[in-house]
């Protein structure tokens, strides 16, 4: 008999501790942790691919010299090069992989018997096969699809109007073709064609650097401006329409860059070769005048590619934890679902 009230009372006991410690709880249980969210990995962000683009100009184009020595000296890096006629012999020989001091020193160094083939009644004065070899040599004989930095030299064909951008084969002899001023420079034959200078299509070769990948294009226009004065002769008068014909077809392509940069070379003449080194200057306090510019649109795009790719925060709707408390379960309360129901 004794034996059996101790049992009793021990279960008694042991029910009043379980009732004490429920009400103690204050009838819930711990907190239900928030769910934590996986945090987002950001896409990779496409580095910027900067294009220049030279334009034509004959001994106006030493200034283009100047512009990349500027352009270097202030530590954007150029990927892809296109050029017209004098735009297209800098592309090349910088696309080759000379920086701007070597070709400095190249352009003091030039003696124009190295690139004048004179050639009476052959549809123009000068042939310009040596304008081919000069360039091939300084290149090294490397042909365009070779070069270090993609290039393409932009000319016109003859036959049809058309623009043509040469991205492969024989730089020198594209270069040719692409430099081939009507009237001065005989027609350069490649295959059953005749190509003409390229600034009769395209004065500053913008799209040929769009189509080699650049995102963001720096323009050089050294292109002869109407003079703003009545020329008083016949070839005066057609030579200012022509030159206001050329102004007008670059203005569409100019508007396709991201910056403009306008050496002040209006005064160098086409065959001015001796005013190489002030085109130089010139194309250097050119380019350093729109330098933040640069900066500026480059940063605002780096800055839009990022977001880009920075992908969104997902957001979690917040979880209800149930308030089940000891005391309940232990008598078979369950928790209200929201919907005056039972879970």
């Amino acid at each position: 008999m004794p034996t059996r009230v101790r049992l009793l009372s021990s279960l008694a006991t042991f029910s009043l501790t379980l009732l004490l410690a429920a009400c103690a709880s204050g009838g819930d249980t711990l907190p239900t942790p928030e769910p934590v969210a996986p945090k987002p990995i950001p896409a990779p962000v496409k580095p910027i691919r900067v294009g220049i683009a030279l334009g034509g100009g004959a001994a106006k184009g030493f200034a283009h010299i100047g512009v990349i020595k500027m352009i270097e000296a202030n530590g954007i890096r150029i990927d892809v090069v296109s050029g017209t006629s004098a735009g297209s012999v800098v592309g090349a020989l910088y696309a080759s992989g000379m920086d701007a001091f070597q070709m400095q020193k190249t352009a003091f160094g030039l003696d124009e018997t190295q690139i004048r083939d004179v050639s009476l009644f052959s549809g123009g004065v000068v042939k310009g096969q040596k304008l081919q070899d000069y360039v091939n040599q300084l290149v090294g004989g490397r042909p365009i699809e070779r070069m270090k930095k993609p290039f393409a030299a932009v000319s016109t064909q003859l036959e049809t109007g058309e623009r043509t951008v040469f991205v492969r084969g024989n730089t020198g002899q594209a270069v040719r073709a692409s430099s081939s001023i009507p009237g001065v420079f005989e027609p350069v034959v490649i295959g059953q064609m005749h190509y003409v200078d390229g600034g009769v299509v395209s004065p500053v070769p913008v799209d040929a650097a769009r189509q080699l990948g650049a995102d963001f294009v720096i323009a050089v226009d050294i292109s002869t401006k109407a003079s703003g004065k009545n020329p008083g002769s016949l070839l005066g008068t057609v030579n200012q329409s022509i030159t206001i014909m050329g102004q007008k077809l670059g203005q569409q392509e100019l508007a396709r860059a991201n910056v403009i940069i306008r050496p002040g070379v209006s005064d160098i003449g086409p065959a001015d070769f001796e005013q190489r080194n002030n085109a130089i200057l010139e194309g250097e306090r050119a380019a350093l005048a729109v330098m933040p510019q640069i900066r500026a649109q480059l940063a605002k795009l780096r800055a839009e590619r990022e977001a880009a790719a920075r992908p969104p925060v997902p957001v979690t709707a917040p979880v209800e934890a149930c308030k089940e408390g000891r005391l309940g379960r232990l008598f078979g309360d369950k928790c209200d679902d929201g919907k005056g129901g039972k879970q």
